[in-house]
């Protein structure tokens, strides 16, 4: 509102400015000094808008500490295609494939998991395929020659 008001009052002097001398430089100059002052104001909008629609790891999610907390889990042997990207300016999402070869509490696990997420990263929306073997019936995407 600040700036609002400092871009009117700008707008009002130039135009006394105007009024009273010839100095008709003082409209294009104003109009820049707005553009600019629009720019400042938007600019974390914009940075933030592009990542959400280029779906990139949102600010303040460490890739590399998600993926060795997944990585420590117990039971946990590998795991590989993990995306984390943001669905809204306050929501994120996660999805990834575990190697969990032995377990038979897979839904524990996962609601522990989910919930840790959620906790320590802020992951509200998670989704985990378990597979029990690398070998068995692998997945597509973690072949490196997968496109």
């Amino acid at each position: 509102m600040a700036a609002d008001a400092g871009v009117s009052l700008g707008v009002v002097i130039a135009g006394v400015l105007m009024l009273f001398t010839t100095w008709t430089w003082v409209d294009p100059a104003v109009s820049l000094l707005v553009a600019v002052v629009i720019f400042i104001g938007t600019w974390d909008l914009f940075r933030e808008a592009i990542n959400l629609s280029l779906q990139a790891v949102p600010r303040g999610i460490q890739l590399e500490e998600v993926q060795t907390y997944l990585e420590n889990l117990e039971s946990i042997t590998a795991l590989h295609d993990l995306h984390v990207w943001p669905m809204s300016t306050s929501e994120t999402a996660l999805t990834v494939h575990l190697i969990r070869p032995d377990a038979t509490d897979d839904d524990e696990f996962l609601a522990k998991v989910s919930n840790e997420l959620h906790d320590k990263f802020h992951i509200e929306h998670v989704t985990i395929q378990i597979e029990r073997s690398e070998w068995a019936n692998p997945c597509k995407q973690a072949d490196p020659n997968h496109v």
